[in-house]
């Protein structure tokens, strides 16, 4: 696992077909038993920390809270830290990596992408990966998407609908498609 995750997090080229590309595929089929146990049943929070353990590979906080579903086409390379909440509908591609910071909140249908297919349509198969960091304390709002390589600073707002392609500054509101600033937040 180690191996493969360095290679995620290095940023180079997965190439299709390749012995990466098939470790994706492997742990996609395991990330969707996983998340079937999610989705699929009623899970006390407890039990829904215990699944999103074993999907991402580590032990969640006692502050993580979800509302399913939840999908996820890898799960090892998401970090969560103390007090984040995911609201139903979420999706996170997180073989770039993802980060979140203390107290994030993400309303319904987020999605996470840290990947990009590559341009050349002879090579369109093959992705580059990129991860998404997200500060403390920030609020992504409902069907806002996150694509890879994004850094959002704590504090910040991502509007509701919000496509983000660009780093968001702290204590920032942004918003639209692509994401621009609607205004900095007074503390």
């Amino acid at each position: 696992m180690e191996k493969y995750l360095e290679y995620f997090n290095s940023g180079k080229e997965i190439i299709a077909g390749s012995e990466i590309h098939l470790h994706m595929v492997e742990y996609s089929n395991k990330a969707m038993k996983i998340t079937c146990k999610i989705n699929n049943s009623y899970n006390k929070p407890e039990e829904l920390r215990a699944l999103f353990s074993e999907l991402f590979g580590k032990t969640v906080p006692d502050t993580f809270y979800v509302f399913p579903p939840f999908t996820t086409d890898y799960g090892k390379n998401t970090h969560v830290s103390k007090g984040v909440f995911i609201n139903s509908g979420c999706h996170f591609q997180d073989h770039g990596g993802i980060y979140i910071g203390d107290n994030t909140l993400f309303g319904h249908n987020v999605v996470l992408a840290t990947l990009n297919h590559i341009a050349d349509p002879e090579k369109r198969a093959n992705m580059i990966p990129k991860p998404i960091h997200i500060g403390k304390n920030v609020w992504v709002g409902a069907n806002a998407t996150i694509l890879a390589g994004v850094t959002i600073g704590d504090g910040a707002i991502v509007a509701a609908g919000a496509v983000v392609t660009k780093d968001v500054e702290a204590n920032t509101v942004v918003g639209g498609v692509p994401a621009k600033v609607i205004k900095k937040i007074d503390l």
